[in-house]
C-alpha cells in the first residue's frame, strides 16, 4: 500500500492484537465477576397486593418481571416471602434489598405460610442497610411496620403510607432529570393507585413529584408530595417510589426504567447528588412530617 511501510503495518498489527487481547481480558474479568444478588421480599402480613400474590409456587406478575430485569441488568433477584432470610446468619449473602411488603413482618401472614421475620432479623436488616446495602421501597414497602408510631424501618425508608383513593390518572412531575433512570424521561400521566404519605423524613430528596391538582379524594387535598425519593441512611442508599400498584405499570417501560434506576443507585451502581429538597420542591404541612426526634443516623 503506498506511503503505507511494511513495519509500519506490522506495528498496526500488533497493536490490534494488543488490543483484541487485551478487550477479550476485560470481556472474560466482566463475565466471571459475580452478580450482585438483591432479595426482593415481597411478604404480606396486612393486604396483599395483586402485584406480588403468587399462585402455588408461580412467581408473582412483579416477581417475574424483576428477576427478567435483574437478568437484562446484571443483577440476580430473588424473590421470596421468607423472612428467615433475613436473619443474622444469612443476610450477608444479600447485596441489597427490595422490599414491596405490608403489616408487621415479624408475625405470621394469612397470604403465605413462609416464616416471618425475627426481631433479630429486623435488627440485622436495619444494620446491614446501615452499614452500606441498599434498601429500595416499591409502592406498599412504606406500609411494612406501620405499627402506630415512628417504626425504625419507616425512619430509615423516609416515609410511611397514610392512605390512597381511588385509582386514577394522575401527573408525576419530574425533579430531578439527572437522576439515574430519569434521563430523557419527562412528567408523565399514568393510572395508578396512588399513596400518600406521612411521617417524611425532612431530609429526603425528592425525585418525583406527585401533583394533586384535580386528584379526586380526600387523601390528596394536600399540597403537591413526594412520590419518588431518595435519602442516605449511615452508608446505606435508601430508594423509594410510590409506583408499582397496576400490573400495566409494571409493564410500562417508563417506570421499568426508573425503578431500575433506583436500584443501581441504591446499590452503588450508578452515582447522583442527592441534596436535601424537600422543603424547597414540595413543603409540607406539619402533620405529614416525622416527628421532631427521630431516629438518629448511625456512626
Amino acid at each position: 500500500m503506498a506511503g503505507f511501510s511494511a513495519r509500519t503495518f506490522m506495528r498496526v498489527a500488533a497493536a490490534l492484537v494488543v488490543f483484541a487481547v487485551a478487550s477479550a481480558c476485560w470481556s472474560a474479568q466482566e463475565a466471571a465477576k459475580p452478580k450482585k444478588k438483591l432479595l426482593y421480599f415481597t411478604k404480606s402480613q396486612g393486604f396483599q397486593h395483586s402485584a406480588v400474590a403468587r399462585k402455588g409456587d408461580e412467581l408473582a406478575y412483579s416477581e417475574k418481571i424483576l428477576v427478567e430485569l435483574g437478568t437484562k441488568n446484571g443483577y440476580e433477584i430473588v424473590p421470596s416471602k421468607d423472612g428467615s432470610l433475613l436473619n443474622p446468619d444469612k443476610i450477608k449473602q444479600w447485596d441489597g434489598f427490595l422490599f414491596y411488603a405490608t403489616g408487621d413482618l415479624t408475625k405470621p401472614s394469612k397470604s403465605d405460610p413462609a416464616p416471618p421475620m425475627t426481631p433479630e432479623g429486623k435488627q440485622a436488616l436495619l444494620e446491614a442497610i446501615a452499614a452500606g446495602k441498599g434498601l429500595v421501597g416499591i409502592h406498599a414497602g412504606n406500609d411494612a411496620f406501620r405499627l402506630g408510631g415512628y417504626d425504625p424501618f419507616i425512619q430509615v425508608l423516609g416515609g410511611e403510607f397514610a392512605g390512597h383513593g381511588a385509582q386514577q390518572k394522575s401527573w408525576s412531575r419530574v425533579v430531578d432529570a439527572k437522576f439515574p433512570g430519569l434521563e430523557d424521561v419527562k412528567d408523565f400521566e399514568l393510572n395508578e393507585e396512588w399513596y400518600a404519605p406521612r411521617n417524611l423524613n425532612p431530609d429526603m430528596h425528592v425525585i418525583l413529584l406527585q401533583d394533586t391538582k384535580d386528584m379526586q379524594g380526600n387523601d390528596y387535598n394536600r399540597p403537591p408530595y413526594p412520590g419518588t425519593w431518595a435519602r442516605m441512611h449511615g452508608k446505606g442508599r435508601i430508594y423509594y417510589t410510590s409506583l408499582g400498584h397496576r400490573e400495566d405499570v409494571w409493564d410500562n417501560p417508563v417506570f421499568q426504567k426508573i425503578l431500575m434506576g433506583g436500584i443501581k443507585w441504591a446499590v452503588g451502581d450508578a452515582q447522583a447528588e442527592i441534596p436535601t429538597n424537600l422543603k424547597e420542591v414540595a413543603p409540607q404541612p406539619e402533620k405529614f412530617m416525622a416527628p421532631a426526634k427521630p431516629m438518629p443516623a448511625p456512626q
